[in-house]
């Protein structure tokens, strides 16, 4: 089993995967902003504006922004991301890139916060065609803490009684019919996200699809 990365390490890869993402935005236009991405119904500019949300709240902010909703959590999401939306998208790039390097978040689960921008940036490349993808190591972190838990996605209930490998680098879990594929796909479908199904192989795959399929 690999040593577990320190909450430095961890920020570290947040830290350079938010860069990425800001450079992979900086040459969009007005059309791709406003694409819908793989995150619900927003597009793209509202998902960067929920990572600057995510990025900009601790814990006490966090939860009365919450009991303020009366924790319907889609209520306190669309709030802060309004709040962290700039006027134009260039002012909503600006904002998420005065973040990139920001330690604050509602926990302490620092991979979680790692998986918001592996997630969310996979959210937005995937439907803008653009080919970049987070480090093996950031992925194989993030998959590694959705295995262990359900978290704020059910990822871990989503794999029960699958074994999944990774073809690029060390990540492994579970046991039964195999599903294999790039680390980051495997992320991916943990986090919900079918699209990802298919970069995926493996006598497990059906099971997996339904599962994705039953998902609201």
């Amino acid at each position: 089993m690999a040593t577990p990365l320190s909450r430095d390490e961890l920020w570290a890869m947040t830290h350079a995967e938010r860069a990425a993402l800001a450079d992979d935005l900086a040459g969009l236009d007005d059309a791709q902003w406003a694409r819908p991405s793989l995150c619900g119904t927003w597009v793209v500019e509202e998902v960067v504006a929920h990572l600057t949300a995510a990025a900009s709240i601790g814990r006490l902010r966090w939860l009365a922004s919450a009991l303020g909703a009366r924790f319907d959590f889609d209520l306190h999401n669309a709030r802060r991301l309004a709040e962290h939306r700039g006027a134009t998208p260039a002012e909503t790039l600006a904002r998420f890139r005065s973040i990139a390097t920001s330690t604050t978040a509602a926990s302490g689960h620092t991979a979680a916060w790692l998986g918001e921008v592996v997630v969310h940036g996979q959210d937005i490349r995937r439907p803008l065609g653009l080919p970049t993808t987070p480090t093996t190591a950031a992925a194989t972190a993030v998959a590694d803490f959705y295995a262990s838990r359900d978290f704020t996605v059910p990822s871990r209930t989503t794999i029960a009684g699958l074994r999944l490998d990774a073809t690029d680098g060390p990540f492994a879990t579970g046991a039964g019919p195999l599903v294999t594929g790039p680390t980051i796909a495997l992320v991916m479908v943990m986090a919900g996200r079918s699209t990802y199904a298919d970069d995926l192989t493996g006598p497990g795959l059906p099971t997996l699809r339904a599962r994705l399929a039953e998902k609201p």
